[in-house]
């Protein structure tokens, strides 16, 4: 049994996309992300980083294992249900480069955008250029890469669902995927998979 702790964001929803295409049993547990629950002594013993998500599986079992970061817990729970990462090869390199991909350039750099664009108080324009520009040449590479395969890895998987929670979020930091006909195609695929449905309709409140 997997219990996952998560709310949602970006990251939080991503192992939520795993769990729901899987379609296993699994225990939600929200975590109140404005009520600082991410910061108590009792999820730290979840994850000592304070972050969302976590993961507990087979909790009070012999064989318990706590997961943390979004990435590693995409890539346990794929492994170990052996569906969505391909187990060896080609195709697993590919999709471990684009999930990585999506954790040290996707993720980060929309993140900070999204900061400096909602900060109290204005950021310097350059500095905000900056980052838009960054995100800007990120959506360039993953439109050529789209270009050349269905999706990230060449069949959906992990990947995919790590990069899509955030490209979902591109209004937010006032950029969309006019212009970008593969991203458009990409991203209107993965949101109508029923699993993916599901997973953005969970209450966490």
């Amino acid at each position: 049994m997997y219990d996952l702790y998560t709310w949602s964001t970006p990251n939080g929803l991503k192992p939520l996309f795993l769990l729901e295409e899987l379609g296993i049993p699994y225990r939600l547990h929200p975590v109140d992300l404005r009520q600082g629950q991410s910061r108590t002594p009792e999820f730290a013993r979840i994850n000592p980083n304070g972050k969302i998500p976590a993961l507990i599986v087979d909790a009070g079992t012999p064989e318990e294992a706590r997961v943390f970061e979004s990435g590693a817990i995409l890539i346990y729970v794929a492994e170990r249900e052996k569906r969505f990462l391909a187990p060896h090869g080609a195709a697993r390199a590919q999709a471990l480069s684009w999930l990585m991909f999506q954790m040290s350039a996707v993720g980060p750099m929309m993140g900070q955008l999204a900061s400096f664009l909602r900060a109290s108080e204005p950021a310097p324009p350059a500095v905000v250029e900056r980052f838009r520009t960054e995100v800007e040449r990120i959506l360039t590479v993953l439109e050529a890469r789209l270009g050349e395969a269905e999706y990230l890895a060449g069949e959906y998987g992990i990947a995919d669902m790590a990069t899509f929670p955030w490209l979902a979020g591109l209004a937010y930091v006032e950029m969309s995927l006019d212009g970008r006909p593969q991203l458009s195609r990409w991203f209107q695929a993965i949101a109508s998979r029923p699993a993916v449905e599901r997973a953005r309709g969970k209450k966490m409140a």
